[in-house]
């Protein structure tokens, strides 16, 4: 069977505390430079901000007044304990490099860098200042 659907990847939405702050992180440490779209809602209410890298890919952060944060995850696996999206994975071409830079920038250690399942990969996990999980994987290089 033939799917009529061919997905591409649009964005990643992610609820935040402090648009404001989290705007400032991603665009410093994650290289998201440019604010595509901003909007605010009265009721409820809420801010937006979507954010692009140069690459293109883009993430939109969200900020609703009174939203809570339910998950605590102390490793990757603890994600996994709710159904719904664990983390948002982001290929980067030196995961040791990205965990250091990351860390130092203010997120917080979740799995130091380590060899992946699939032979001349690496990953490693980080959450975001706010506790969000973020995956670094380096893909193996091609044959």
């Amino acid at each position: 069977m033939t799917s009529a659907i061919t997905p591409r990847h649009h964005h990643v939405s992610i609820s935040v505390a402090d648009l404001d702050r989290q705007t400032i992180w991603y665009q410093q440490v994650l290289g998201f430079e440019t604010i595509i779209e901003q909007y605010e809602v009265p009721e409820p209410p809420v801010r937006t901000a979507v954010l692009q890298t140069r690459t293109g890919t883009r993430v939109e952060l969200i900020e609703r007044a009174g939203s809570t944060r339910p998950r605590v995850f102390t490793d990757p696996l603890d994600a996994c304990r709710e159904q719904g999206y664990g983390h948002w994975a982001l290929e980067v071409d030196a995961p040791d490099a990205a965990f250091t830079a990351l860390t130092a920038a203010g997120a917080q250690a979740v799995w130091p860098p380590a060899d992946a399942v699939q032979p001349g990969a690496r990953f490693a996990y980080v959450k975001n200042p706010e506790g969000n999980l973020i995956k670094l994987i380096q893909p193996p290089a091609a044959a």
